[in-house]
């Protein structure tokens, strides 16, 4: 996407403790980290929180917030919006796995 001025995720040389995945790390708590990207065309926040219940299981909720400043952000996630819908739940399925 970069073709089109959207940021493809963190730097290839950034410090793997200054991101998650492709994602730069924003903040980090105990429990919660937000990531995300800021570009001409849309800004995304991710939010991961992780909360103890107890008896050696937790609870995983993310969170996204997009916000889109031209025609090209919202057609970019009008076209990905069908696959994180798909995606994410896949994703925290292995996650949960494991």
């Amino acid at each position: 996407m970069r073709p089109f001025g959207l940021k493809a995720g963190a730097e290839p040389d950034a410090p793997p403790e200054t991101r998650i995945g492709i994602f730069p790390l924003i903040s980090q708590a105990q429990g919660r980290a937000v990531l995300g990207l800021d570009d001409r065309h849309l800004d995304f926040r991710i939010l991961v929180e992780v909360n103890d219940l107890g008896a050696g299981r937790q609870q995983v909720a993310v969170s996204t917030i997009v916000k889109t400043h031209n025609l090209l952000g919202r057609t970019y996630l009008a076209v990905i919006m069908p696959f994180h819908r798909i995606i994410v739940p896949a994703m925290l399925a292995q996650v949960l796995i494991k």
